[in-house]
């Protein structure tokens, strides 16, 4: 009987039990582990093979781990779980905005990393496997120029292109198409988004608003779409059609 394949796993971190801890960590958790230490070995690993996540440490020799994450986005929607010694949110907070999709401090729970990257690899797998459906039962929703397609997992801009969005990043607008023109706080958006998989600070829907307005808004200094209720949240001001 054919074995089922281990999700590939790459980890990105400079001290040698660290790597350690992973690898044996998430060895028996089922996945298929590699460890590197730098930013060269890690672009070394991901041309000699396709991994499902990457966990990038953020303190790095040479390039840090910023750098390489924000290059690793430009070329790919691969979840990355960004690691750190260091519990100052402006770390956290950076982190997020220059692409990775979670944040973990170290040290942290065993349990609990291993949770969420069985939640990073399952909403990864939900957004790259589209539902096989008729063109009849495709369930898409128009706002201004763009078009969310949920049966494909997709958003196309104005072009007719498929614009490439992190899990985070479509799961934040996904609730905003469901729910147009209803202010949702952010407590709101993180239970829409991402329920009890990650970590739960307000914060993170902020940056994964400007990544959103980055994308879709004509001018991000002043959204059309996205727009913030001071004191309350945020809503989508768009008229929303089903077709």
């Amino acid at each position: 009987m054919t074995q089922p394949v281990r999700p590939a796993v790459l980890v990105v971190d400079d001290e040698p039990q660290m790597q350690a801890l992973l690898h044996d960590l998430l060895t028996d958790s089922g996945y298929d582990v590699a460890t590197v230490a730098d930013g060269a070995a890690m672009e070394t690993a991901l041309a000699e093979r396709a991994y499902a996540l990457v966990i990038l440490d953020l303190r790095l020799p040479g390039e840090d781990g910023l750098a390489l994450a924000r290059r690793l986005r430009e070329a790919s929607a691969i979840p990355i779980m960004m690691l750190t010694g260091k519990g100052d949110d402006t770390d956290r907070i950076l982190g997020l905005e220059l692409a990775a999709d979670d944040f973990l401090m170290k040290p942290f729970n065993n349990r609990e990393l291993v949770a969420r990257v069985r939640a990073m690899l399952r909403r990864s797998t939900e957004l790259s496997t589209p539902a096989a459906v008729g063109e009849d039962a495709r369930e898409r929703y128009a706002f201004g120029d763009w078009v969310m397609d949920f049966s494909r997992r997709e958003l196309i801009d104005p072009v007719g292109e498929p614009q490439r969005l992190t899990h985070g990043e479509y799961s934040l607008l996904e609730a905003f198409v469901r729910h147009p023109n209803r202010v949702l706080t952010r407590d709101q958006l993180l239970e829409i988004t991402r329920g009890y998989d990650a970590e739960v600070f307000d914060r993170t829907i902020d940056v994964l608003i400007l990544r959103l307005r980055r994308k879709i808004e004509p001018n991000p200094r002043q959204p059309r779409y996205i727009r913030t209720e001071r004191g309350m949240g945020y809503i989508f001001a768009a008229r929303v059609t089903q077709y």
